[in-house]
């Protein structure tokens, strides 16, 4: 037998393609790949938290702005609100890094035309991401927390506590900043093929019926203006991901 092709076949074997030819990967493959973003990831955040500390006490006046003075109660609970609002800073700013490691994860799976989608479909994510927390926090958080200070009288005065305050306000924060997302989900599952525009037409009254019903829930005032705030851009980001879909991709 010649020997003449046992220098091509080794080089073959010595660099093996990460990619075979239909785009696939192995499972290997995928997981190395997928650790390797995680990392990433992290770093980005760890970074990220590094920056933030430099500015960490403007970032806490600035977050403590709609209730003034705060205090705290155990010796440990000023540290350790200020790490962990040190790190969420630090989550934020890597926000763009992360969602891009997450797409660009599933790249393979996508055809030509989809991965050129991913251009426009990342840093819209992080902006409609970032435009929900801003909602929640200049909008909608001072409402809830004036409804909450209502029930103070001259012998019962509110006192926030740094950890409890921030605990509250990252959980009433950070779900409006995913329900941003809508339109970007219905956009993404219809170019998949998986909504189309005739099912979310179907649903509308009852997207519209739900939006009230958990803006009700979501808001601890009774009136109807406080709860349109929460269940009316809820019901626009619906009907923006339903346009898309029936106009623009055709499904």
């Amino acid at each position: 037998m010649s020997d003449k092709n046992l220098p091509s076949a080794q080089s073959s074997d010595a660099q093996p393609s990460k990619e075979n030819d239909d785009g696939t990967m192995s499972l290997t493959e995928h997981l190395t790949e997928l650790r390797s973003r995680i990392i990433k990831s992290l770093v980005a955040v760890a970074v990220g938290s590094c920056v933030g500390y430099f500015f960490i006490d403007e970032i806490m006046a600035q977050l403590a702005e709609p209730v003034g003075k705060l205090y705290f109660m155990q010796p440990s609970e000023a540290f350790f609100t200020y790490l962990k609002m040190d790190i969420f800073v630090g989550f934020l700013m890597a926000l763009p890094v992360i969602f891009y490691h997450v797409w660009k994860f599933f790249l393979p799976a996508l055809t030509t035309s989809e991965r050129a989608v991913l251009s426009i479909v990342v840093p819209l994510s992080v902006m409609l991401f970032f435009a929900g927390l801003a909602f929640s926090f200049f909008l909608v958080l001072p409402t809830a927390l004036k409804f909450f200070m209502s029930f103070g009288s001259e012998d019962l005065t509110a006192m926030f506590s740094l950890s409890r305050y921030f605990d509250f306000m990252l959980t009433f924060v950070l779900p409006f900043g995913f329900v941003f997302e809508l339109p970007l989900v219905i956009i993404v599952l219809g170019k998949l093929g998986l909504l189309t525009s005739a099912f979310l037409g179907k649903y509308q009254r009852i997207v519209i019926f739900m939006s009230f019903v958990i803006g009700a829930i979501i808001t601890p005032t009774p009136d109807v203006f406080t709860q349109s705030m929460i269940a009316l851009p809820m019901i626009l980001l619906y009907e923006l991901g339903y346009l898309v879909v029936k106009y623009i991709l055709r499904k």
